[in-house]
């Protein structure tokens, strides 16, 4: 009996506190994932791959329960054990990533993947990326050191690992979505603009040497160079996503009447929104980019409130990496940028892409929750 009223007393408190319309919002996104799933890119996966009609359906379902549980444990656990814990499982998460190279799985021609008998396959980088937020957060934050340039560089050391990894896999999308991320950090942390400027130059010039002299990131050039001469032969991928945009107009073909769905590849994952814009149309898709923006803009009211300087960070920087993604999945999409594999958060399919979403969700909740002093 006693337990019994522990355990309600601990939900009630949770539930009081919570932030109920950043919680529906993020429920309202992984549903209208699975209500996609269920309806266009499951079908489409299972028939390229012979399954079962409904099988990427019920895995999707699975990974966001299991994200799920990980939305409500983050949310819920202290504010101070928070950082304990993340600081913990970056470590662990790093470690994995430091494993890919070695005994990673390579899939057309990268290696991002790790199969290990006890758990399903994994991509590390989705897991560690709500961590190195969190990570880069702290360091820029500490009051142990005054000298903020010290904090930039500390902060760069923690990144460097982790984008020489991405780069040897190769993943140039992760690691342009990290990198970026961390600039998000130091540039709301205060640095001259000058330098900023300067340091993002100096690494756009060390992507560039690595595209153009590194035989192994040939193929980025490759992509660069199909996607701005059309007549290449290279943008079938971006050439079907956009024809199922265009198909679809402005209102959709409706619920299964879409056929250049099935030529678009990788649909219920990098192709989510050319996917859903011709069977909804592209309606659907500017009411999806609205709930999101709201999703993004109750977040940001909680970081004008806030006078905790780390937990301003992390929510900037989880602001960033989610917006920064869908920005891209949906340039790629509309043939604004190369293809790139990225897929969009709390839509796409990907049982990684899902529970990293799920993790970054639960942080957030944590830290827009109303604090009792």
């Amino acid at each position: 009996m006693l337990s019994d009223n522990l355990i309600y007393k601990s939900y009630y408190n949770w539930w009081k506190n919570i932030n109920k319309t950043i919680l529906t919002l993020i429920v309202i996104l992984f549903g209208l994932g699975l209500f996609f799933s269920l309806v266009s890119t499951s079908l489409i996966a299972s028939d390229k791959l012979d399954t079962n009609s409904y099988y990427f359906f019920f895995k999707h379902l699975f990974f966001v329960g299991i994200g799920f549980s990980f939305v409500i444990f983050f949310s819920y656990v202290n504010y101070e054990k928070l950082f304990k814990i993340s600081t913990i499982l970056f470590i662990v998460c790093f470690g994995f990533l430091v494993l890919v190279p070695f005994i990673g799985v390579e899939v057309k021609g990268s290696k991002r993947w790790i199969d290990l008998f006890f758990l399903p396959r994994f991509q590390p980088i989705e897991l560690l990326k709500p961590f190195i937020i969190v990570v880069a957060a702290a360091i820029l934050s500490t009051e142990k050191n005054e000298n903020i340039y010290y904090k930039y560089f500390l902060s760069f050391i923690l990144l460097t690992p982790i984008l020489l990894l991405l780069i040897a896999q190769p993943d140039v999308g992760q690691t342009f979505l990290v990198f970026l991320t961390w600039l998000s950090l130091i540039f709301v942390s205060g640095i001259n603009l000058i330098i900023f400027l300067l340091f993002f130059i100096l690494i756009m010039v060390f992507l560039f040497c690595l595209i153009f002299f590194v035989p192994k990131f040939s193929y980025i050039l490759l992509r660069f160079k199909s996607f701005f001469d059309l007549s290449s032969g290279n943008n079938y991928q971006s050439e079907k996503a956009s024809e199922a945009i265009i198909s679809g107009g402005f209102f959709g073909k409706g619920i299964g009447e879409g056929t250049l769905k099935n030529r678009v590849p990788e649909a219920h994952t990098d192709y989510i929104v050319s996917v859903i814009s011709e069977e909804f149309g592209a309606l659907i898709i500017i009411i999806l980019m609205l709930v999101f923006l709201f999703f993004v803009y109750q977040i940001i009211k909680k970081l004008y409130s806030e006078k905790n300087n780390k937990i301003k960070l992390i929510l900037v920087g989880s602001i960033s990496i989610l917006l920064i993604q869908a920005f891209i999945h949906i340039g790629v999409n509309i043939r604004l940028f190369p293809t790139t594999g990225m897929t969009l958060p709390f839509l796409s399919y990907g049982g990684s892409s899902i529970v990293g979403t799920s993790i970054l969700s639960g942080i957030i909740l944590n830290l827009t929750k109303r604090r009792i002093s």
